[in-house]
């Protein structure tokens, strides 16, 4: 098991071109701490889903660019202990994964989608424990669901995905019902866009944002102007 820091040495982040987009396309079309936050607004119809794919700078950036997603906060989810930190969360032995709380319009973008999104560019769910560079479990692949309907539509999803043999090797997402999250320190919160040039982000998560308008053109949004 491998700690992360911030600063990623150049030698790992050549070591992460070895993330692989899906072999086939899935088609679809602050240092303030808080714990989860209401699943649902009966009032705005917004819903929200806790996503795990690997580093949370990659993933969050993703979703900032899904049309009808209203917000994005990178966090940790599926672990024991409470108010964890980034340290202890890289150390493995929190039981956390590094997570992405995605509040959406499901009028906009329905749930479906999203997981077209998540399992197609947004990290690959057949790696297990890991994702590129990075291992240990808080890397790992997981699906967060605020309501029934979600966790078994992530069901009903990963079984279509592997009976039409999508990948070579198992899917080894795990989907669970909703756990308490907490949001990473302020720094981490749209950290891709503050440092677009660190060989990390180049080599690992600036190619997901190519994949997406590739993919999935008609969802891409711009976001303050990127």
């Amino acid at each position: 098991m491998r700690r992360r820091s911030i600063i990623r040495p150049v030698f790992v982040a050549v070591l992460g071109v070895s993330f692989a987009l899906p072999l086939r396309a899935v088609t679809a079309q602050s240092a303030v701490r808080s714990t989860v936050k209401p699943s649902a607004s009966a009032a705005s119809g917004l819903q929200t889903v806790v996503l795990a794919g690997g580093c949370f700078w990659g993933v969050e950036a993703v979703f900032e660019h899904v049309k009808g997603v209203r917000s994005v906060v990178s966090g940790y989810a599926g672990g024991t202990v409470v108010n964890p930190d980034y340290e202890t969360v890289s150390s493995g032995r929190t039981g956390h994964a590094e997570a992405v709380r995605v509040t959406f319009d499901p009028a906009v973008v329905p749930f479906d989608t999203l997981l077209s999104v998540f399992f197609s560019v947004a990290h690959d769910p057949t790696q297990l424990n890991r994702q590129g560079p990075d291992v240990g479990t808080q890397y790992r692949s997981a699906v967060f669901a605020s309501t029934p309907e979600q966790q078994q539509a992530t069901s009903a999803y990963i079984a279509r995905l592997s009976a039409a043999k999508t990948y070579r090797r198992p899917i080894v997402t795990q989907v669970a019902s909703s756990v308490p999250f907490y949001d990473a320190e302020g720094y981490h919160q749209n950290y891709l866009y503050s440092h677009t040039t660190q060989p990390y982000i180049v080599y690992n998560d600036l190619p997901k944002l190519d994949a997406l308008k590739k993919q999935f053109p008609a969802l891409w949004e711009a976001t303050n102007g990127k």
